[in-house]
């Protein structure tokens, strides 16, 4: 059994919500064969703690307009790793280097990616920076 439409549907909403916000390395992992409590990880890497803030703004406020409440999250305090649980999905938001050092996604690489639209998963000037 593979990720229900629905799950796959917000987490492609929760990539384009970090991608807005800057998030990088954002991946979208299909773990339904392996986990009986969510369809999808979705997982992206934020520079500092006030990005990882903006980012789960931005995707807690672009789910709630797709009628998505997360039941559980975790981490907001310390903004160094940000789990939100949405059932279907968990978003994990996370600093470069907590990504770096636990790897989560090591842990389902045996698991399929869920394809993200171009705009999450091209890289992004920084507006300033010279082309």
């Amino acid at each position: 059994m593979t990720a229900t439409d629905e799950a796959k549907n917000l987490a492609i909403q929760a990539a384009l919500a970090a991608a807005d916000k800057l998030a990088t390395d954002i991946i979208a992992i299909d773990v339904s064969e392996h986990v009986v409590i969510t369809d999808v990880f979705v997982m992206c890497s934020a520079a500092n703690e006030p990005q990882v803030k903006a980012v789960v703004d931005a995707v807690q406020e672009r789910l709630l307009k797709h009628g998505a409440k997360p039941l559980r999250r975790e981490g907001e305090q310390q903004a160094r790793w940000v789990l939100l649980d949405y059932g279907d999905i968990v978003v994990h938001v996370q600093l470069v280097e907590e990504r770096i050092h636990y790897a989560i996604e090591r842990l389902w690489s045996d698991c399929p990616l869920i394809a993200l639209p171009a705009e999450v998963t091209l890289p992004r000037l920084v507006p300033g920076l010279a082309e």
